[in-house]
Formats: C-alpha cells, sequence, structure tokens
C-alpha cells in the first residue's frame, strides 16, 4: 500500500503527540511534545489527507479537569501546530470514564466511525496511528489500518501484539519509533 492509498490519518494525542504522563495532562503545562511530533503532522499536511485527533480524555468525567481546561490545551496544542504551518482537521474526544459503557471511548470504535462519516471516507483508506492497545483494537474493530510507535505507552504494546501466539494482524501496518518515522516510512 503507499501513501496515496489513505486519505484519512487518525491520531492519538497522548503517547503519540504528547509525552503521556501517568497523572494525564492536567493543563497545558503539563502538556509537553514528543520531539518531531509537531513537525510529523505538518509534513502529513502538505501531502493533503485529512487529518484528526482521537482521545481519550476521562480526567474530565472523573472531574479532575474541566472541559473548559481540556478545550485550552487542545487549542494551544492546536496554535502550536498553526505557528510551525499545520492544522488538525478535527479533535474527536471521549471524556466518559471507563466505568460508564460507552461506544465512543477506545477500545470500542465509536469515535473513529464518526471520524469515516465526517470525512466521508472508508475504513480501508484511513490509518489510525496509536501507542496502547486500546488504539490498536479500536482501529481493528473500525476496520482500518493501524500504525504503532514506540512513545508512550508503545513498547508494551509491542510486546502485547507481538507475544500473542498467532500472526500479526492484518491491519497493522507496522512499528514505528515514533509519528515522524510513520510519516517517513508510510507517506515517504
Amino acid at each position: 500500500m503507499t501513501s496515496f492509498d489513505y486519505d484519512l490519518v487518525l491520531l492519538d494525542r497522548d503517547g503519540v503527540i504528547n509525552k503521556d504522563l501517568r497523572t494525564s495532562v492536567r493543563s497545558w503545562a503539563d502538556f509537553e511534545f514528543i520531539p518531531s511530533s509537531l513537525e510529523a503532522i505538518v509534513s502529513l499536511c502538505r501531502k493533503n489527507l485529512k487529518i484528526a485527533l482521537v482521545t481519550n480524555q476521562a480526567v474530565v468525567g472523573r472531574g479532575e479537569i474541566s472541559l473548559e481546561i481540556l478545550e485550552d490545551i487542545h487549542q494551544k496544542m492546536l496554535s502550536a501546530l498553526d505557528v510551525k504551518g499545520g492544522h488538525l482537521d478535527q479533535i474527536y474526544q471521549c471524556i466518559d470514564t471507563t466505568i460508564e459503557p460507552n461506544n465512543r471511548r477506545k477500545p470500542a470504535p465509536g469515535m473513529l466511525l464518526e471520524a469515516f462519516r465526517d470525512f466521508n471516507v472508508h475504513p480501508q483508506r484511513t490509518l489510525m496511528v496509536g501507542d496502547a492497545l486500546r488504539d490498536f483494537k479500536a482501529a481493528q474493530r473500525a476496520g482500518c489500518d493501524f500504525a504503532l510507535v514506540r512513545t508512550g505507552k508503545g513498547l508494551m504494546t509491542e510486546q502485547e501484539i507481538l507475544k500473542a501466539p498467532r500472526k500479526l494482524p492484518v491491519n497493522l501496518r507496522g512499528i514505528y519509533d515514533d509519528l515522524e518515522a510513520v510519516v517517513l516510512n508510510i507517506f515517504p
């Protein structure tokens, strides 16, 4: 498959774009871009792909931060992207906790399915990039390809995927060091 086979790239946030914190990102001061993630998103933008964020943010549902603080974090992230010449076309966020059953919260495919509808893109023309098993499972359930990054929870997730007593899943496009490596290898 070449880069021209994808029209939509879905990105997890924590562990893909910014450093994943055990205590969750609770303010802009906590948000730290993973080196080269901004530049990788800018590169995707230059290829005229639709790019969306697909992120679980139960930190809001648990009452640890307000929705306004989350939106402020995202607005500042978008501003930092804009300064570099990049953008995200949409942000999908699930603020519910793991206690509440929800079809949107990864590993459920709800947010991914919303993106397919909103962008009028077939799942087979979509690549999900994530660092966690829940990202991988959401992509699998939604029927789109998945690229695993080793940043964030990625090293642990890689071990989980590779230790399974079966061949690699067909939707796994590859395992990469970071988002920049995904872009360089899949979207040269």
